[in-house]
């Protein structure tokens, strides 16, 4: 059987990498919307109600809409804005969260996709917190770089429009409120929200994600190699994983850590860095921002849930 596919947003940059992702598979049909009738309700509430998968690439409000314009009972849903990431009723899309998280992105009809910001500090830093080596209530620290396609067309068209005068990095969210803050907390486990300081490089895609730890304020003050065995115990019990971890190693400076180094690739690396004598360690993530963190990760959970590989039509 076939499966209709409807991508709500597809002209966007997180949608235009999805349709390209899928092009060629010959077990799907993308059915589109004609360029005029991106904003006509009823032909929207038409397709979405003909397809067996919507994809909504959408602000918040038009994807609360579109779930809304579904009343057939019988469409799943993938949504990779940030309206129902920590809704009732909708499966988290990080499949390698959990063991039991890609059967539960499989069985479910609604999925959140991930934004690209949390998967790095909940990859990090859940497997800590359920072997007990980061206590819930600890105060974490969270930054990194990405590149400018994370902040969408606007974006893009603005750092391109620079050229050369546009700023290599600069921070935002300095009011410390930024919108993902509430997934981070609810799916690392923290009793509390991080501080999080993100900022944006000029690149296009990419990016590399931090947490920074004091050894000695954690309980029995864990060793850089405990805090590695554990994450890597948490990935290798993981089926079908596209998160690896690098080797445990004491280096000064690796080419790993280019945050351009997985592009267009479904995969995301973990790299602990420690000095146990100065009780100082270093948790990194490496991924693409459109790739695991957005229109990879939504195809791998579209795989999930028609029951094909999750590698299907993604590039490890």
């Amino acid at each position: 059987m076939v499966a209709k596919i409807f991508i709500d947003g597809e002209a966007g940059t997180t949608g235009l990498q999805i349709r390209e992702r899928l092009a060629g598979r010959r077990d799907l049909e993308v059915i589109s919307i004609a360029p005029d009738k991106r904003k006509d309700i009823e032909d929207r509430k038409r397709l979405l109600n003909a397809a067996d998968v919507a994809i909504l690439c959408l602000p918040d409000d038009a994807a609360r809409e579109s779930v809304s314009l579904i009343d057939n009972g019988a469409t799943r849903v993938i949504d990779a804005s940030t309206a129902h990431r920590v809704a009732d009723g909708w499966a988290y899309g990080f499949a390698e969260m959990d063991k039991g998280q890609s059967q539960a992105i499989a069985d479910a009809r609604f999925v959140a996709n991930p934004g690209c910001w949390p998967q790095g500090l909940i990859a990090a830093v859940r497997p800590l917190i359920a072997a007990g080596l980061v206590p819930a209530d600890h105060p974490l620290t969270y930054y990194g770089v990405s590149g400018y396609s994370g902040g969408g067309r606007s974006m893009i068209e603005d750092y391109e429009a620079k050229g050369p005068d546009a700023p290599d990095v600069m921070p935002y969210a300095l009011g410390f409120n930024h919108k993902h803050l509430p997934e981070m907390q609810a799916y690392t486990g923290l009793a509390n929200a991080p501080l999080f300081q993100p900022s944006v490089g000029d690149f296009a895609q990419g990016m590399l994600t931090f947490v920074p730890l004091h050894l000695a304020s954690l309980p029995g003050t864990p060793t850089g190699a405990e805090l590695h065995a554990a994450i890597a115990a948490h990935y290798a019990a993981i089926k079908d994983s596209f998160v690896e971890v690098a080797p445990f190693e004491a280096i000064e400076k690796t080419p790993a850590l280019d945050p351009e180094s997985l592009n267009d690739t479904n995969r995301m690396r973990l790299h602990v860095f420690a000095n146990d004598k100065r009780g100082q360690a270093l948790l990194v993530a490496v991924y693409d921002n459109l790739g695991k963190g957005a229109s990879g990760a939504a195809v791998q959970n579209l795989n999930l849930m028609l029951g094909v590989d999750a590698a299907t039509s993604l590039a490890a």
